[in-house]
């Protein structure tokens, strides 16, 4: 298999995002709690995030015009790659304190690692980002990493 990853491309690992600081309100733990359909009551009232409400909360809000065919906005970490068609590769989250209201959180984003392996129908790259997020005084909360295969 031909080089796929040139080295400019390879020189993109290790690059960040800019931190991003989102502060929690208990009207969007309830409203999410509510729209994924939660159960327990400290959840339904906002006095605690369910685990997942933090892994979306650093995504941007943008309008619908300016997200691409996946549904998501412009990738801002993704240097220019020879494969273009993207596809999930799966996230693990490594959860260690729960969110409530008020919180300051403050999320970084890095891009982890580029891999090129070959597939039954052809080449594919492996895009990895790792998402810290932390509180504002430090306080790990969530480590994300997140993988989308091009083909």
């Amino acid at each position: 298999m031909a080089g796929l990853l040139s080295e400019d491309a390879l020189a993109w690992i290790g690059r960040s995002d800019p931190p991003l600081s989102v502060e929690v309100s208990r009207r969007d733990i309830v409203k999410y709690s509510i729209s994924t359909e939660q159960v327990l009551e400290k959840y339904l009232t906002g006095d605690e995030a369910p685990p997942m409400f933090v892994a979306g909360l650093s995504r941007e809000v943008v309008p619908l015009d300016d997200l691409g065919p996946d549904g998501l906005a412009q990738a801002s970490l993704v240097p220019d790659l020879p494969l273009k068609r993207v596809m999930a590769g799966g996230v693990e989250f490594d959860f260690h304190r729960t969110v409530h209201p008020g919180d300051v959180l403050v999320f970084e984003r890095s891009l982890s690692s580029l891999t090129e392996k070959q597939g039954r129908t052809g080449p594919l790259i492996f895009v990895t980002y790792t998402i810290n997020c932390r509180t504002e005084a430090g306080e790990p909360v969530l480590e994300q990493k997140q993988t989308r295969i091009l083909r």
